[in-house]
């Protein structure tokens, strides 16, 4: 009795230690490359998304068009600051879209002709072309999620899961949000 009752109080006060870094563990086995991947390729994939957005000002955008583009640069950035720190946490490479502009072509993203395109549009064709474009882009990162989640053994990071569906789910809203504007535009000028 006297044995079964050491070995308990071991098990008792060792368990809880053993049971509070299995988290952690787990955590890190849980992340795939396909995790890493998304990750990588959203830095990109956001970074091309506030080069559009701090056009606004300078380019004589709507007070609309200005004021979406302030909450995609604040969001963006935030989110750019989280994925390169989720891959710091892991020893993972943490891309620099600033080094490497737009070095990754993913879904969505804008080819050189288009940048080129919105940066030469003012006022009004500026609000057009920035609203077409963004849509694009915001679709392409949907596409990011769905083929993340298609992936086996992928998203089962706690954090890479939340942050998908996020994406998912914020994208979406904001896609319905930016058609309403672009529907509401007066017609006319050069369309895309």
């Amino acid at each position: 009795m006297r044995l079964h009752r050491s070995f308990y109080h071991i098990m008792t006060a060792t368990l809880p230690l053993a049971l509070a870094g299995a988290p952690a563990a787990s955590a890190q086995a849980a992340v795939s490359p396909a995790d890493v991947h998304f990750m990588s390729g959203m830095i990109y994939h956001h970074a091309q998304a506030v080069v559009m957005a701090g056009w606004a000002p300078t380019h004589g955008a709507s007070q609309t068009i200005q004021t979406l583009c302030a909450r995609i640069l604040v969001s963006q950035n935030d989110e750019i600051a989280m994925m390169q720190q989720w891959l710091r946490d892991r020893h993972q490479e943490v891309p620099d879209p600033a080094s490497h502009p737009m070095a990754m072509m993913m879904p969505g993203m804008l080819s050189p002709e288009q940048l080129a395109q919105l940066d030469s549009a003012r006022g009004p064709e500026f609000d057009r072309w920035f609203l077409t474009f963004m849509i694009q882009h915001h679709q392409g990162a949907i596409t990011m999620v769905n083929e993340l989640l298609a992936t086996p053994g992928a998203a089962q990071d706690g954090q890479v899961f939340r942050f998908s569906a996020d994406v998912n789910a914020d994208q979406t809203a904001e896609i319905g949000r930016m058609q309403k504007i672009l529907n509401s535009l007066p017609t006319g000028g050069k369309n895309p």
